[in-house]
C-alpha cells in the first residue's frame, strides 16, 4: 500500500526504519518517519504505558518551550500537548523569609509549559500508532544488533527471541542505551558520561480547597546555594516538588523528624503546603535519583544507525531542554532528510555535523544553569544584570538577546547562542564598566569644580586626576 504524500519517495516506501525506544523521542520519531512513508517498527523494553497500571521510569515534570513546540508542530501535535499544558510566565523564587519575587523568562506573553512526561509519551504512542505503516512492539529488549547488516536480535517477554532486519536503526533508548553499545566497540568514538554529586527527590504538593496551593503559572525555586527544590503546576492541581541536593545531605537525614527539622530551616513555608506528615512519608518513599550527563561523537554509524536523545546527550535537567534537545534532533534530521533526498550515506554523517556541536553546548548549559538556579538567583548583581539584558533586548532586540531567550524561545543553534551569549557579556560588562567610570568622574569633577573650600583649579589639571581615579569595580 502506499502511504506516501510524495509521488517521488518510492525508494523510501520500501526501506525500513526501526526505533528502538518507545519514549518521548522515539515515539515522536516514529511519527516523522511514518509520515515520510518509511514502514516503521517501534521497538519498547517496557510494556505499555497506555495500559501499565504503574508507569516505571524517571517523572520530573518537563518543561516545553519553543523548540520542542516547533518538532511537535511538523507532525500535527502542537495543539494537542499545549491544551494538556499549564503555561510558567516566571521563575517564583521563594526566600528563606517567605517573600516571593518573580523573575520573568522573557517578554511579555512569553512562557514555558509544564507538561505531564507520562502523558505526553502516551499522547505520542497513539499518534504513531494513527500511521497504518506503524507497528508498535512492546515488551521487546535489544540483546546486540550487526553493524554490518542492521540485523537485531530481540528478546520477549516470554523469553522468545526474534531478529528483526531494518535499512535504518534509530537509537532513541535512553542515557543507557543498548544501541549505543556497539558504538563503543569502534574506534574514533567518543564518549563520556559525569555524574553530578547531587541527586533529587520528588515530593507532591496537593490543593488546597480544590485549588493550587501556590500561584500556578509560575516555576517556582527555593534556591538555598549548594542544594534547591522547585515546583511545576499539574492539570489536577498539584504541585510536583523536586528537591536537588548532594547525595551527601540526602544521606544526613535518616528520621521523618529530621525530615521536619530540615525544612523547618532551609523550606519552612513548604512544610504547611505539603503536609508534614505527607512530607514524612514521600520523603522516603523513594531514594534519591542519580543525574548524568552523557557526551559522545559521532552520532551515526556508516549509513545503518543514527544515536538521538538521551541515546546521543543525556543532559541534566537544569534548562529544561532535555526534552526539547531531543524532540528538535527529530526535527533537525527531518530537515536534513529534505535537503539531502532521503539518502541516508549523506544524511547521517550531516546529522552528525550539524548536531554535536549543538547538544554539546546544551549539555554545558544544563551544568552552568544549575549554578544559577540554586545560587545566582540569590545575587543582586545577577538581578540586576537580567534587568539590564532585558531593557537593552527591549530596545536592541536584534542586537542584544538574553542567553535564556535564545535558547528557549527560539531555534538559535545551541552553540552559536552560547558564542553570542560570551560576546554579549563582554560588552555589556565593559559598557556598565565605563558607565560606573563617567559617573564616578563626574561626580568627582562636580565635587571639586563647586566646592566652596577648594581652589579653582584649570580643567586640564582636573581631567588628569580624574583619569588617575580606579573604577570601584
Amino acid at each position: 500500500m502506499d502511504y506516501s504524500t510524495n509521488d517521488n519517495k518510492s525508494i523510501s516506501k520500501k526501506k525500513v526504519v526501526a526505533v528502538v525506544g518507545g519514549g518521548l523521542v522515539g515515539a515522536l520519531n516514529a511519527c516523522y518517519f511514518a509520515k515520510r512513508g518509511f514502514q516503521v517498527e517501534v521497538f519498547e523494553s517496557r510494556e505499555d504505558i497506555r495500559q501499565a497500571k504503574i508507569v516505571k521510569g524517571r517523572s520530573i515534570n518537563l518543561a516545553l518551550s519553543h523548540r520542542g513546540r516547533q518538532a511537535l508542530k511538523q507532525v500535527g501535535m502542537e495543539d494537542t500537548i499545549v491544551s494538556k499544558g499549564i503555561p510558567m510566565h516566571s521563575r517564583m523564587i521563594h526566600s528563606l523569609n517567605g517573600t516571593q519575587s518573580p523573575i520573568p523568562y522573557g517578554k511579555k506573553g512569553q512562557y514555558i509549559l509544564s507538561v505531564d512526561r507520562a502523558n505526553l509519551n502516551k499522547e505520542l504512542l497513539s499518534a504513531a500508532e494513527t500511521y497504518p505503516n506503524t507497528n508498535l512492539n512492546f515488551a521487546h529488549k535489544l540483546l546486540d544488533w550487526s553493524t554490518e547488516t542492521g540485523a537485531m536480535t530481540f528478546v520477549r517477554a516470554e523469553g522468545a527471541k526474534e531478529e528483526i532486519q531494518a535499512d535504518l536503526i534509530v537509537g532513541c533508548d535512553g542515557a543507557f542505551s543498548a544501541i549505543r553499545k556497539q558504538f563503543l566497540r569502534q574506534s574514533r568514538f567518543n564518549y563520556s558520561q559525569t555524574y553530578i554529586p547531587h541527586g533529587y527527590l520528588e515530593l507532591t504538593m496537593p490543593p488546597i480547597n480544590g485549588e493550587f496551593a501556590m500561584k500556578p503559572n509560575y516555576l517556582h525555586i527555593w534556591p538555598r546555594n549548594t542544594f534547591m527544590m522547585i515546583a511545576l503546576p499539574n492539570l489536577d492541581k498539584t504541585f510536583t516538588c523536586t528537591l536537588f541536593m548532594p547525595f551527601e545531605e540526602f544521606e544526613k537525614v535518616t528520621t521523618g523528624d529530621q525530615v521536619i527539622k530540615f525544612f523547618q530551616k532551609y523550606f519552612p513555608d513548604a512544610i504547611p503546603l505539603i503536609g508534614a506528615e505527607a512530607l514524612k512519608r514521600d520523603y522516603f518513599h523513594l531514594p534519591a535519583q542519580a543525574m548524568v550527563s552523557v557526551k559522545c561523537s559521532p552520532y551515526h554509524f556508516g549509513d545503518k544507525c543514527v544515536l538521538m536523545g538521551d541515546a546521543a546527550h543525556a543532559v541534566v535537567p537544569f534548562y529544561g531542554q532535555g526534552m526539547n534537545a531531543g524532540f528538535e534532533d527529530c526535527l533537525v534530521f527531518n530537515e536534513i532528510m529534505d535537503q539531502l533526498n532521503e539518502d541516508f550515506s549523506a544524511v547521517l554523517p550531516e546529522y552528525t555535523r550539524v548536531r554535536v556541536p549543538d547538544d554539546h553546548a546544551i549539555a554545558d548549559l544544563a551544568m552552568y544553569n544549575y549554578v544559577e538556579m540554586r545560587a545566582h538567583v540569590n545575587s543582586k548583581w545577577f538581578l540586576f544584570r537580567k534587568y539590564v539584558d532585558n531593557f537593552l533586548h527591549i530596545i536592541m532586540p536584534r542586537t542584544i538577546i538574553p542567553l535564556y531567550t535564545m535558547v528557549t524561545f527560539t531555534r538559535t543553534r545551541y552553540h552559536k547562542a552560547v558564542k553570542r551569549w560570551h560576546w554579549q557579556d563582554k560588552v555589556i560588562n565593559q559598557g556598565l564598566l565605563f558607565c560606573a567610570a563617567v559617573t564616578v568622574a563626574g561626580g568627582s569633577y562636580l565635587l571639586v569644580r563647586y566646592s566652596p573650600n577648594m581652589p579653582n583649579i584649570p580643567t586640564e589639571q582636573l581631567w588628569s586626576r580624574l583619569q588617575a581615579l580606579k573604577s570601584p569595580f
